[in-house]
């Protein structure tokens, strides 16, 4: 009897012990220079082969019934292995051909299992009305909530929220209302963000539905509208990477401990536009709680990713299960009106047919972490790529004037049962009292949501804290976004256990942010100072923390299948295979042909040419384009946009553009929030087009979705960095030295170098530069000055679909067009 076979899409293996064969494909050198493989060896390129050919079995396997079978099978090729990613995406997939197996970097068109809209609803349903339609699509599809401005209780925003009820329920929507609690909160409570399907909002932690085994990633508001009205949009599959944790994580360390180290320790574009997928031992995972995961997945989004994604597993098996018999306890099945998502039924269907990522599934990035060698961490100060060990900022002894336990990351049950704790093990010590917080220090508290806060009340965790001197607020973003009660003044220090600390976030750019855990903000709160509980111990023999690229897996220790080890091999000889074609062909390089020209389409400018202005930083966040206090006024004029565009990057920077030049930004730039005035805000300034080292993914969806034209030129910003602050070209990714009045403005991966400037540094700076963007050669011309250097390069094509949404004015007025022209 045969073992197995062991094949692989693409490739022929046949590993046949008994009849004595083994036969792997072979790469045979012609003396005519042509590499010749065994035909089921696909090449991205036909080449004419001149090698023997090769029998795939002797014939008397082939009479032989007992293997004939099991052989023949060989002659058709197996799916290729996908990652979780990839399978989720596959079934929200429309319109693919037949067999299509979607992978990284396929452009598909989607219809998400969900699609979340909070605040900005009132924006969208004006973008759904003015292209034209009336009533939503998919009514199931969509849910509503209030969660950002709650405390604002001007007659302007409860018109607004007004308007937004009336609106869902005059579609027959679902919504939830102010107080209720914060949107992704509700999408995991209520079941909305389920196991193994793909949600999206219109906001940027989407991530967060990654926690329970959802594939969430953020849309735009243009792309929301679209969805209310055809149930559909765009998607590009991003490069997914994989995150093996290894280890157990300790007593007094927690998710918001592993997500910031994360985002400190791997600080180099790691996963920058990265779908990441997050894998370990079973006993590495168990160590994790889903509140946990929902804390990690949900600051994947300030790690640079789209997606934060935790496989189904026993734990989370069990948190449904909880789930379930909480809700057939709460919510018996009689009550048709309001019937929950959590069923055991369903959840039997779930598990019988659970998606996990397919052995040998291929990841462009593999990194690890060690999960025993860390220990709590502090974030900051005003950015998240700045990750400290909390006992060396306790040493330091740093003031705080505000404490925080808000937002959709660190405000669940357990998080107020923390950060509680502290104040309970305090009142040990002062009389069975519970303690009050440090004088002058503020303490603020705000549930995830209302069922979030009613457990915590039912347990005594919530009084707790309010006898400590803590200061409630509604459930809902509040202060995280910079809105209402208790935001940071000039001067201020506060610690969050929030997701976001960069500068101005939670109100003035002139003061300091600080992210952590529940337990250490509490902490913080009750001494006056950044300042753990002491629940962590540090291990004997600790020597670090253990983290890099690949799965952490010692060589010696790694215990591998048959099939892996082909797999290995395979990989191997696919290297040789593309040496190979290298050597022959030799590497790839840009076409400099100018006769290889680009369709221009009617409307859209043959060229673009205009002043450099350079804005020399990276990491340029949303906040500093367009500033959240104004994110969320739907009555702010073109003009406005215009004088306080990247106002909160540069004060003076409205004063120093004119209309029509042309904005050049470092790496990254529009990392952060979905916002899509970081675009129109641009655009009010007359501003046609912006060139980066590179764009926050979706920044650029937005660009494109609101007509702002973009293109990345790594080369331009190294020149103008050699040019005006004294730094040599140089692609290498180190930690680098903001503008000393701009020193705390990083929120996403610093990629590029810089030094110390040479002169003094402007943060935006009239260069006296010309740049020209030839669209139809795809090329850029760049003048360094009156008397300058000239040079060109080629760019990107832009395509002419594209070209046709920014010629027609923005993604809402192509769809008005489609829906007028198909009427």
């Amino acid at each position: 009897m045969l073992p197995r076979p062991l094949t692989r899409t693409g490739r022929t293996l046949t590993l046949s012990i008994a009849r004595g064969l083994l036969r792997w494909p072979c790469l045979n050198y012609a003396h005519s220079n042509t590499v010749s493989r065994q035909p089921s060896l696909y090449l991205h390129k036909v080449f004419a082969t001149n090698g023997p050919k090769h029998q795939d079995v002797f014939h008397s396997q082939m009479e032989d019934p007992s293997s004939a079978a099991i052989l023949s099978s060989l002659k058709t090729s197996p799916p290729v292995p996908q990652t979780l990613t990839e399978k989720i995406v596959q079934q929200h997939s429309v319109g693919l051909p037949k067999d299509k197996r979607v992978k990284a970097g396929d452009y598909v068109t989607l219809s998400p299992y969900r699609c979340m809209t909070h605040d900005n609803s009132w924006p969208v349903a004006t973008k759904f009305l003015s292209i034209g339609a009336s009533e939503i699509y998919h009514k199931n599809q969509i849910v509503m909530t209030l969660d950002h401005d709650v405390q604002n209780k001007t007659e302007a925003n409860l018109k607004k929220y007004r308007q937004i009820e009336e609106f869902a329920k005059r579609q027959g929507v679902a919504f939830y209302p102010a107080g209720r609690g914060i949107g992704h909160q509700i999408m995991v409570e209520e079941g909305y963000a389920w196991p193994g399907t793909l949600a999206v909002a219109s906001d940027s932690h989407s991530n967060m539905y990654g926690g329970v085994g959802c594939l969430g990633t953020p849309i735009v508001r243009t792309d929301a509208a679209s969805i209310w009205a055809t149930s559909k949009t765009w998607w590009q599959i991003p490069p997914i990477c994989k995150v093996t944790l290894t280890g157990i994580l300790p007593k007094g360390v927690t998710g918001k401990d592993v997500i910031v180290a994360l985002c400190g320790l791997f600080s180099k574009d790691e996963v920058l536009n990265h779908a990441i997928e997050f894998t370990g031992p079973e006993e590495s995972m168990g160590s994790l709680a889903v509140d946990d995961r929902l804390a990690i997945a949900n600051m994947t989004t300030e790690w640079g990713a789209l997606s934060g994604l935790f496989p189904i597993d026993s734990t989370l098996q069990r948190w449904l299960r909880y789930k379930a018999t909480e809700a057939a306890l709460n919510n018996p099945l009689s009550d048709t009106k309001n019937p929950s998502q959590f069923t055991h039924q369903r959840l039997d269907e779930l598990f019988a047919t659970q998606l996990s990522a397919d052995r040998g599934a291929k990841y462009a990035k593999y990194l690890h972490l060690n999960l025993s060698t860390l220990s709590p961490y502090v974030s900051g100060p005003n950015s998240v790529k700045v990750a400290t060990p909390l006992s060396d900022l306790a040493a330091q002894n740093l003031k705080i004037d505000k404490a925080y336990l808000v937002s959709c990351t660190n405000s669940r049950a357990s998080d107020l049962a923390a950060a509680a704790k502290v104040f309970k093990d305090a009142a040990q010590t002062n009389g069975g009292m519970i303690p009050k917080i440090a004088d002058r220090v503020k303490f603020y508290i705000a549930a995830a949501s209302a069922p979030e806060q009613a457990a915590a009340e039912t347990s005594g965790d919530w009084q707790a804290m309010l006898e400590a001197g803590a200061q409630p607020l509604p459930a809902g973003c509040g202060p995280c976004i910079g809105l209402g009660t208790g935001l940071l003044e000039p001067g201020e220090v506060g610690i969050s256990a929030s997701n976001r600390n960069f500068k101005g976030r939670m109100g003035s750019t002139e003061a300091k942010a600080y992210l952590a855990s529940p337990e250490v903000v509490a902490a913080s709160a009750l001494h006056g100072k950044i300042i753990g509980p002491g629940w962590y111990e540090q291990p004997q023999g600790w020597s670090g923390v253990v983290r890099g690229e690949g799965d952490g897996i010692r060589e010696e220790d790694r215990m591998i299948t048959a099939e892996e080890a082909l797999d290995k091999v395979i990989g191997q000889l696919d290297s040789m295979v593309k040496d190979g074609e290298k050597e022959l062909h030799g590497s790839e390089s840009l076409a400099t042909d100018d006769d290889q020209l680009t369709e221009v389409l009617p409307g859209f400018p043959e060229r673009v040419e205009g002043e450099i202005v350079f804005c020399d930083a990276d990491n340029i966040n949303t906040d500093g384009i367009y500033p959240g206090k104004y994110t969320y006024q739907d009555d702010v004029t073109t003009e406005k946009m215009a004088e306080v565009c990247m106002s909160n990057y540069d004060s003076k920077f409205a004063t120093t553009t004119r209309e029509g030049d042309i904005l050049v930004a470092g790496f990254n730039f529009g990392c952060g929030s979905s916002r899509e005035q970081a675009a129109t805000a641009i655009l009010a300034k007359k501003i046609p087009l912006v060139v980066a080292g590179s764009f926050g993914n979706i920044f650029s969806r937005n660009s494109i979705n609101n007509a702002l034209m973009g293109v990345e030129v790594p080369k331009l910003v190294q020149r103008l960095r050699e040019t005006f602050s004294g730094v040599k070209p140089t692609t290498s990714q180190q930690n680098i030295t903001e503008p000393s009045r701009n020193s705390d403005s990083l929120d996403s991966p610093p990629p590029a170098p810089q030094a110390a400037p040479s002169e003094e540094k402007l943060l935006t700076r009239r260069t006296g530069w010309k740049f020209v963007w030839d669209v139809k050669r795809s090329r850029v011309n760049v003048q360094e000055g009156e008397n300058g250097p000239k040079w060109s390069q080629r760019v990107g094509e832009l395509p002419p679909n594209v070209q046709e949404i920014i010629a027609r004015g923005g993604l809402e007025k192509w769809v008005k067009n489609q829906i007028e022209g198909s009427t």
